[in-house]
């Protein structure tokens, strides 16, 4: 979204919103209100926010380009566009490609915008396969075919030429998991330290790091025994300088899920709410109150931080020996221990909260052996054979 901040004008609040025009001018656009500044700052503050989300750059800012501009030069101004449409992180996601490799290769290049071709491109991703995993490219291509489709519905080219472009074939995935003896392991390893309830709830309801640190009381029902999955909180760079995210919405509308809060994880929780208590009273003032709806939170109080997380999980695994995985790989460990206690993919993939069954179904097909080899007795009586059960004695 656009920068923007609050301006008082006669007694009344005004959104002024900022932004960069195409020649990289910085223009201003005040919004009224509608609220005397006495009493409305809140009503005010939300208002900028919808203004800020909602505010589309003016086209004739936008549209002009000069025969020779640089498709690097081009690139940075579309993103600059982007970003006021675009989610902060998938914003963090496509500046960081830009930076690198994307910039740096294309300037070298010194190709136009309107000179840009399917070789070009092509000649791109031939280069960055030779460093990174064809997923990757992969994540180029959506970043230049994006940017080339909004020049042509600007009207600053013709055709799309990442159109003409093949964009490489996925890698296979194979996850990193636990099995149930190391799970419980890692769970004697975590207990008693401050990474131990995102541990278990990410190993447990095969959470994702943003799910686990983004879970507040509110979302624990004690009395009808549900936890639900409604708020992230996510760490990413923006304009060069790292920033935490939290909002009230997850990565899919599917990611937004009620789960049961089994005895295990209620117990947790129950002690650490009681546990959080205590240490705001013995703390006092120097309690830091602006977090305390989270459930992941120090001693002091603030929230666990995305990277801290990741951090001390490795830790913890160097420090008693334990097989390395990434923590969001507890996440995969979850699915695979419902697969092995025969738990049904469809099943599973309402339990992560994947949005398509073919996302589930790709990434951990090759471990649902107990079904392929029901299938294959079920194959075998069909024909007439003895199945493998049926001959034993």
């Amino acid at each position: 979204m656009v920068a923007g901040h609050l301006q008082e004008k006669n007694g009344y609040f005004y959104a002024v919103l900022s932004y960069k025009d195409s020649s990289n001018k910085r223009k201003t656009k005040w919004i009224p209100t509608g609220y005397p500044v006495r009493g409305n700052k809140k009503k005010a503050e939300a208002f900028l926010t919808e203004q800020r989300k909602a505010f589309e750059i003016p086209e004739e800012d936008v549209s002009s380009a000069a025969p020779d501009e640089l498709f690097a030069d081009y690139l940075e101004r579309w993103l600059q566009i982007a970003k006021g449409t675009i989610a902060i992180t998938t914003y963090s996601s496509y500046e960081g490609m830009l930076r690198y490799p994307l910039l740096p290769w294309f300037r070298e290049k010194g190709v136009t915008l309107k000179g840009l071709t399917a070789r070009h491109i092509q000649d791109f991703y031939s280069a960055q396969m030779k460093r990174v995993k064809p997923n990757t490219v992969i994540h180029y291509h959506a970043v230049i075919h994006r940017a080339l489709k909004y020049a042509v519905k600007t009207d600053l080219i013709d055709v799309n030429p990442a159109d003409k472009v093949d964009r490489p074939r996925k890698n296979g995935f194979q996850p990193g998991f636990y099995d149930k003896d190391e799970m419980n392991r890692l769970f004697d390893c975590v207990s008693g330290l401050l990474i131990e309830a995102p541990v278990k709830l990410a190993a447990f309801y095969g959470l994702r790091r943003s799910e686990v640190l983004g879970l507040k009381w509110d979302a624990i029902d004690f009395d009808s025994g549900t936890i639900t999955i409604q708020h992230t909180v996510t760490g990413c760079n923006v304009d060069g300088r790292y920033t935490i995210v939290a909002r009230d919405t997850t990565k899919t509308k599917s990611s937004r899920r009620t789960l049961p809060l089994t005895p295990p994880i209620r117990e947790l929780l129950l002690r650490l709410r009681a546990e959080q208590a205590e240490n705001r009273r013995l703390c006092g003032d120097s309690y830091i109150r602006g977090y305390e709806g989270y459930i992941c939170v120090s001693e002091m109080g603030a929230r666990i931080r995305p990277e801290y997380l990741s951090c001390h999980f490795e830790q913890v695994l160097e420090r008693n020996g334990l097989r390395r995985i990434r923590f969001h790989d507890l996440r995969h460990s979850s699915a695979s221990l419902l697969l092995a206690n025969h738990v049904p993919l469809k099943q599973i993939q309402e339990w992560l909260g994947h949005s398509d069954f073919s996302t589930t179904a790709n990434i951990y097909a090759h471990l649902d052996a107990q079904s392929k080899s029901s299938t294959a007795d079920a194959m075998l009586r069909g024909l007439g054979f003895a199945s493998p059960e049926d001959s034993s004695p």
